[in-house]
């Protein structure tokens, strides 16, 4: 009669696997020296070396400032914001300059205007390109990325990773604990089989 508990026991004992081996994901924090071996969390116990490589990927492969500085000088965003700097312009030229150098504002006409203003936007077109690559350059050669993102990760509590894994994952850990059990059960009724036989 106790036989036919071997397919629940294998159960239990599949779904006690999965939940042990997602808890010693974070679990103990700490290193436990259990005489022969020390047990301590997979990531409490790789966490630098997990940060060093997520900083490095991070930097390397998701990343660029080359893709940036393509984006940021492409001729059509250029172009997207000219009608503002040209806005800019026409204010300057109309209200700010004649205030702070009223003599000017007797030399300048519409036509001086409209002439001043086409010739510095179309220096702005190529002043842009050049002023943005060399503030991506200067950010990039201030900004390290990979040393960042490293030092982020390698800063995040045990807890706060384990918190997150569970709020994104918690119906996943549930259905690997039901899997575990499944493959328990099956397992179970497979030595029930056997011992039977």
């Amino acid at each position: 009669m106790l036989l036919y508990l071997i397919p629940f026991l294998g159960a239990f004992a599949g779904w006690l696997t999965s939940r042990a081996a997602v808890w010693l994901i974070f679990h103990p924090v700490k290193p436990v020296n259990l005489g022969v071996l020390t047990l301590q969390g997979i990531f409490p116990r790789q966490q630098q070396r997990l940060a060093a490589e997520l900083g490095k990927m991070v930097s390397e492969q998701f990343f660029s400032f080359d893709d940036i500085r393509r984006k940021l000088t492409d001729p059509e965003k250029i172009s997207a914001i000219k009608p503002l700097v040209e806005e800019h312009l026409e204010h300057f030229l109309r209200k700010k300059l004649p205030e702070t150098m009223p003599m000017i504002s007797m030399f300048i006409g519409d036509s001086t205007i409209l002439q001043i203003k086409t010739t510095l936007a179309a220096e702005l077109d190529l002043l842009f390109p050049k002023l943005i690559g060399q503030y991506l350059e200067n950010v990039q050669n201030e900004l390290d990325l990979q040393r960042i993102v490293s030092s982020k990760v390698a800063g995040l509590s045990v807890e706060q990773v384990e918190a997150g894994l569970h709020n994104q994952l918690g119906g996943g850990l549930a259905k690997m604990g039901w899997l575990g059990a499944g493959i328990g059960f099956v397992t179970g009724c497979l030595q029930l089989l056997i011992a039977m036989v």
